[in-house]
């Protein structure tokens, strides 16, 4: 299977694997829309590539306010758009016992940089996505194999991955009984600790796979049709814990629906 999306938006382009995806992509034909804080990197993102093949955004994610007008000022930029990447994230420790040294305010920032951000981000891409209908388009995030098995040391970033990743199911399931949301694929990556700024930033050393690791396999899984894509070894890590909750999600919705027709 080919990747069918040809003019990407990627959200946390500047570093780590919201990068490497958008240089792999760029490799593979895609035009690729980079979005981040770093206006330098940014700049570097589309010299290296030419605008040909690349072009840039400046924006903060966690500016909640800014983000309706920021979405409508890029679709109408760019209005080929067919696949939104959401991948900014940031992971910072929390330590329940000794509760008067934790920084609410830095835990709040994790909250809406790693969710609250991407919930009014996919409300606010969605109509343009609908809009491209009858063409496929799709909603690509990143979560983490903490959202599966959580780790103490990060206990926020593994509730946030979380939270992203039962989002995830509950979207996928609404756009497709949707007759105008069908053509939207909810495509979720689950990568494991990969080697990148987002633990070096936290003075630990490089944990995990070496990046290049990442987005092969990465890649590949969004070569097929999957819609759960467990990169590197979190599928043989922590694959079976997806396969009841599945189950029992499927057999929820069943439920649901039968309730529903004899109402």
């Amino acid at each position: 299977m080919a990747f069918p999306y040809k003019n990407v938006l990627m959200i946390g382009a500047t570093s780590g694997l919201g990068l490497a995806l958008a240089e792999r992509m760029i490799e593979n034909g895609i035009f690729v829309i980079g979005v981040g804080r770093r206006k330098e990197r940014l700049d570097e993102f589309v010299a290296k590539h030419g605008p040909q093949k690349a072009a840039a955004s400046q924006f903060d994610i966690t500016n909640l306010h800014g983000i309706p007008t920021w979405v409508e000022d890029i679709t109408k930029r760019h209005p080929s758009i067919d696949a939104v990447v959401l991948n900014s994230g940031i992971q910072r420790p929390v330590d329940f016992t000794k509760p008067k040294n934790i920084d609410l305010d830095l835990v709040q920032h994790e909250i809406t940089t790693n969710y609250t951000s991407y919930i009014s981000l996919i409300t606010h891409f969605l109509p343009h996505l609908q809009s491209r209908s009858p063409n496929p388009t799709a909603l690509i995030t990143v979560t983490s194999g903490l959202a599966l098995v959580p780790l103490p040391r990060c206990a926020n970033y593994c509730a946030t991955k979380a939270a992203l990743h039962s989002l995830c199911w509950t979207l996928r399931a609404q756009l497709g009984e949707d007759e105008a949301s069908k053509h939207i694929r909810v495509i979720e990556l689950v990568p494991p600790a990969v080697q990148t700024e987002l633990h070096t930033q936290q003075g630990l050393s490089q944990l995990g796979i070496p990046i290049e690791e990442f987005t092969d396999d990465a890649w590949r899984g969004l070569l097929t049709d999957e819609e759960e894509i467990l990169v590197g070894p979190i599928k043989d890590r922590f694959g079976r814990v997806e396969v009841g909750r599945k189950e029992a999600f499927r057999g929820l919705l069943e439920a649901v629906k039968n309730q529903e027709v004899k109402h």
